[in-house]
Parts: C-alpha cells; sequence; structure tokens
C-alpha cells in the first residue's frame, strides 16, 4: 500500500535519516490514509475538523485563508513532498484554521497526530525520530510565519512587491528566475489587488528595474530595486 510512495516519502524532512524499510514499518504503525483528488476539488474546508498534517504525494494544493474583508489570502501553494497543517494539528485545537484546494489532479497523505505522538505498542525506534524531525518543522514554519507578518507591517505596493522580487532573486541566486505563484495568487499573497499589482509591475518595468513575461522575471536593476526595502 504504502511502498510506491516510499522513494517520495524518504526525501521528505520529515523522514530524515529513515531508509525506505524504516519509513515502510512506520508507516504499518501509524496507517496513515491516502486519498486523491481532481482538480479544483476541495481536500480541507476551513473549520473542517482537524486530525493530523498533510503530506502532498502527488500534484499541487493551494491553501487560503479568508480575511475578515471576505478576501482570499494566500497562505501557501505546496507541491510534491510538501508538508501543510503540521502546526495547526499540534496546536490543541480541532478544526482546520484554513482551506486546501487541488490545483492539479492530486494525491494526499494525511498522517494521525495522534498516533505520531503516542506511544508505539509495536515499540517503533523511529517514532522517537519521527517527533525530532517534526519539532524542526514546526520551528521552520513559525520563522516562515514571521516573514509573512512583515509583508503585512509594508505600506507600499512597490516595497511589497520588490520584497518579493529580491527574495526570490536571493532563492533562486540569479536574476533571472521563474516565480511558483501565478498574478492572482501573488496578488492575494501580498495582500493587494490584482489590478494594483500589474500596474504596479507595469511602471516598474517601463521605469528599467524589471523585465517579465507571466511568471518569468528578470531583474535589470537590483541596486534601484533594494532602494523600496
Amino acid at each position: 500500500m504504502y511502498g510506491k510512495w516510499l522513494d517520495t516519502l524518504e526525501k521528505i524532512p520529515l523522514f530524515d535519516k529513515m531508509d525506505k524499510e524504516e519509513i515502510n514499518a512506520l508507516m504499518l504503525c501509524i496507517k496513515p490514509q491516502i486519498l486523491s483528488y481532481k482538480k479544483n476539488e476541495y481536500l480541507i474546508i476551513e473549520n473542517d475538523e482537524c486530525k493530523g498534517p498533510g503530506i502532498v504525494l502527488k500534484g499541487e494544493v493551494l491553501v487560503t485563508k479568508e480575511n475578515a474583508a471576505g478576501e482570499r489570502v494566500i497562505l501557501s501553494r505546496l507541491g510534491k513532498g510538501d508538508l501543510f497543517g503540521e502546526v495547526f494539528a499540534f496546536s490543541g485545537t480541532s478544526k482546520w484554521y484554513a482551506s486546501v484546494t487541488a490545483t492539479t489532479d492530486c494525491t494526499v497523505m494525511f498522517l494521525s497526530a495522534a498516533k505520531m505522538t503516542s506511544n508505539c505498542a509495536n515499540q517503533c525506534v523511529n517514532h522517537k525520530q519521527l517527533i525530532q524531525n517534526m519539532l524542526h518543522i514546526v520551528a521552520e514554519k513559525a520563522m516562515d510565519l514571521n516573514k509573512r507578518v512583515d509583508y503585512l507591517t509594508i505600506k507600499s505596493i512597490r516595497s511589497k512587491v520588490s520584497t518579493y522580487l529580491l527574495e526570490e532573486y536571493e532563492q533562486n541566486q540569479g536574476t533571472y528566475f521563474h516565480t511558483p505563484m501565478k498574478r492572482n495568487e501573488m496578488a492575494d499573497f501580498l495582500n493587494v489587488t490584482r489590478p494594483s499589482l500589474s500596474r504596479e509591475l507595469t511602471k516598474m518595468k517601463e521605469e528599467g528595474l524589471i523585465d517579465y513575461y507571466r511568471s518569468s522575471f528578470k531583474i535589470n536593476d537590483l541596486e534601484g530595486l533594494k532602494a523600496y526595502i
């Protein structure tokens, strides 16, 4: 049942320091649920019952939440091997804090938080490693959330766009890169309207700061971009 996914699971940080045989034994112990979804289908709707985190085994999903004004805010776009819901699953609450939608046909593994943290009846030696890995992942996620808060404190659209593009530049280690988000998703992520984002990108292109086509960007004036952050 789990054998076909072992190559994927072995590359996921949650299973660091475990080989395929150990991961398979762990799967047989905690018995995760594997479900498939069609494009645009909801995996989770905000306030659904939460029993544990999920792992994207195939395809892509979008994690979103509505703000007080009823506007959709993109929290993350996830692909093969990505984990979601890990912070919330261990927070002690029983409902999902956000919605998760399939942006392509996808397959997802849902783990039981209770089985991950309880004493193993089979004395499985990898339970301790699994918990250590999860603690490390949750700590990194907390740091990422702090970065998202930083975007909320940035006043101007120009500054938000410049900050985002410079982060992509650093992550890709080059002035030419493809962003993982479509334009409407980027607008949601930066908490601005799509027309406002499009206008700002056009202005920045006309000023010679950047060039772009769809999700491909090229930074022409690195220092000029840095002046806006």
